[in-house]
């Protein structure tokens, strides 16, 4: 009985299928002319201001939404036009269709009527409710009484407005915009960036085919992204791990100071370490230099030329950068750790191998797992350290991604270098589907998410 009255409680009364199925004439005028309930019910106001948003929704596609719509199948056909101006002598240019701006407004008025119709569900639960209100002589709230409802009552909805419109016009508006641009042909390859089409789904097929070069290209930057986000999430991991256990055991001095001297990487801009340490690894560079100095060597070792050697460069220039964060991680874990289970361990005679790995490491990995799959998200999009380190290089002649590119690297050569805009938007879904497969499928095989209430 407790759980329907509460369900009860919850149910909003004034629902959308109620007004329809239930409303009077004026839920039902309302219907048609948005605020005209209220109007009726003496909330003038709200009702201007939601018949005044019909209005000013109406004017607009009559003006130009109705027009973005019908050029959204299309996107464009008239090409731009060279006339020649017989009294000025002159060739002039007569703009044409532009591809990009019709996909971005059509886009943005289909966002716009999806926004309408929440408000006209808004408009008639409203003109709903003052009806039934007035019909059982209950007080409708005037202006005053509605502001203040929104300061109190629902004053989350009044806080959350504008981030809510931030995160649609800045974050989803142009994440779908970019997601429409996979299925266009929208590049420079023949002249198509200006007017384009729809393709379908012809550059997925272009980008998975391991015929095709961008397809071969794509196989290949993909399994060093996953190589290289595996080595560089674990070996920092691993390493950072074993450095704050050593610092924080009972036998090291000076903690404070060790620990000052890692986190002295982390202060410093991370551009400026890798454009250091890029300059110190070229033929000409300090440590070649130093080597042949020595007679270590005769020819300069190729860091930065040679694939082999640069792949394995850039994971280890990352654990210069990477394991100072995951030691400070670490080290608030480690004094959480109940000190009974180590003298527990200790009594039972194991040693320091079985301590670590029966006790330190799975409480790690427990507490640690959401932290592991956020720091391999950010590897595999780690633009830095590959882009100012070896800019993806060696590139391969003809080919339009290099030996160290990962997909987040290739993908800005791709728009920015040589603008294959369709190709770029198909590498960044496919990007986000291997993430998304990856972090859930490997979360929901974690402790942290089997076992919520604590690491046993």
């Amino acid at each position: 009985m407790f759980g329907i009255s509460k369900k009860k409680e919850f149910e909003n009364p004034y629902s959308l299928l109620d007004a329809v199925t239930k409303g009077g004439i004026s839920t039902k005028l309302s219907m048609v002319v948005m605020g005209l309930g209220n109007i009726m019910h003496g909330q003038i106001v709200k009702g201007l201001a939601f018949l005044a948003t019909e209005i000013a929704f109406i004017w607009f596609m009559i003006q130009s939404g109705i027009n973005c719509l019908y050029m959204l199948p299309s996107l464009g056909t008239n090409a731009q036009q060279k006339v020649y101006n017989e009294e000025l002598g002159i060739y002039e240019y007569i703009q044409g269709d532009n591809s990009l701006l019709i996909l971005l407004y059509g886009v943005a008025t289909i966002f716009l009527i999806i926004g309408m119709i929440f408000m006209w569900m808004s408009a008639v639960k409203s003109a709903y409710k003052t009806e039934t209100l007035a019909k059982r002589g209950k007080h409708v709230n005037n202006l005053h009484e509605d502001l203040k409802e929104l300061l109190n009552e629902r004053l989350h909805c009044s806080l959350l407005t504008l981030p809510v419109l931030g995160v649609l016009i800045f974050n989803i508006l142009p994440l779908i915009f970019m997601i429409c641009m996979a299925f266009t042909n929208y590049s420079k390859e023949g002249k198509h960036l200006v007017l384009f089409d729809w393709v379908g789904l012809t550059n997925f097929a272009k980008v998975l085919n391991f015929q095709d070069s961008i397809g071969q290209e794509f196989w290949s930057v993909l399994g060093w992204t996953l190589i290289w986000a595996v080595f560089a999430t674990f070996l920092n991991y691993v390493l950072g791990m074993i450095l704050a256990i050593v610092i924080n055991r009972d036998g090291t001095r000076l903690k404070g100071l060790w620990r000052f001297c890692f986190v002295l990487s982390i202060a410093i801009p991370q551009f400026v370490s890798l454009l250091v340490v890029r300059t110190m690894l070229k033929d000409s560079g300090f440590i070649n230099n130093l080597l042949s100095q020595l007679g270590l060597i005769t020819k300069p070792l190729p860091f930065l030329t040679n694939a082999t050697w640069a792949r394995v460069t850039v994971i280890i220039a990352n654990l210069w950068i990477g394991i100072p964060y995951t030691m400070m991680q670490v080290t608030g874990i480690l004094q959480n750790i109940p000190a009974e289970l180590y003298e527990a361990a200790k009594v039972d005679g194991a040693n320091a191998f079985v301590t670590f790995f029966k006790i330190t490491l799975p409480y790690m990995l427990f507490v640690t797992t959401p932290y592991l799959i956020t720091t391999f998200t950010g590897n595999v999009n780690n633009f830095n350290v590959i882009f100012l380190l070896t800019g993806g290089a060696p590139v391969p002649v003809g080919a339009t991604a290099g030996k160290t590119d990962l997909l987040v690297t290739w993908l800005y050569k791709l728009t920015v270098d040589q603008q294959y805009y369709n190709i770029g938007a198909v590498i960044g879904i496919l990007t986000f589907v291997v993430l998304a497969i990856v972090s859930l499928v490997t979360y929901r095989n974690t402790g942290s998410y089997k076992n919520e209430e604590g690491f046993q």
